[in-house]
């Protein structure tokens, strides 16, 4: 039997509706990149605003321009640069577009994952292993990220 949560979720259901799912971790992994280039040329082209003194704080530049670069571009399309270029987006435990506030969340939580190694190791693995290939702070938030209805 096959077991329909929608009504606890609002997210689509990994075993009828499986296309939503299809190849998310590796878009994942490729939208990463292509926001960690875009992060980069941010920092580069706002390095010159510091009269350039933020080349001995450098990564801490990096880290504010990326976390403000996350957290306004999911607030706003519910998904980022790069997710939008590979055809996915967030959604929330009810099927929403995320808010700034879970944008804001879901920001912060990958932040420390990202930071702290290990909880982003485990974040990988829940994305390989769970039905709707969700990240650490995907799992603690109740979001996911899917491929957007028109993708398949």
């Amino acid at each position: 039997m096959i077991h329909n949560d929608d009504a606890l979720w609002g997210l689509p259901d990994p075993e009828t509706q499986s296309g939503f799912y299809a190849s998310v971790p590796a878009k994942r992994l490729w939208a990463f990149v292509i926001d960690l280039v875009v992060v980069s040329i941010l920092t580069a082209l706002i390095l010159p605003l510091t009269a350039f003194t933020g080349i001995f704080f450098f990564p801490f530049l990096f880290a504010v321009v990326s976390f403000a670069y996350r957290v306004v571009t999911l607030s706003g399309a519910s998904a980022t640069l790069g997710m939008r270029v590979l055809g996915i987006e967030f959604r929330t435990s009810k099927g929403e577009r995320f808010d700034l506030g879970m944008a804001f969340l879901h920001t912060a939580l990958f932040t420390v994952w990202a930071s702290m190694g290990l909880p982003q190791v485990v974040s990988v693995v829940l994305m390989l292993l769970t039905a709707r290939k969700q990240g650490l702070s995907d799992v603690i938030l109740g979001t996911a990220a899917i491929n957007r209805p028109s993708q398949f």
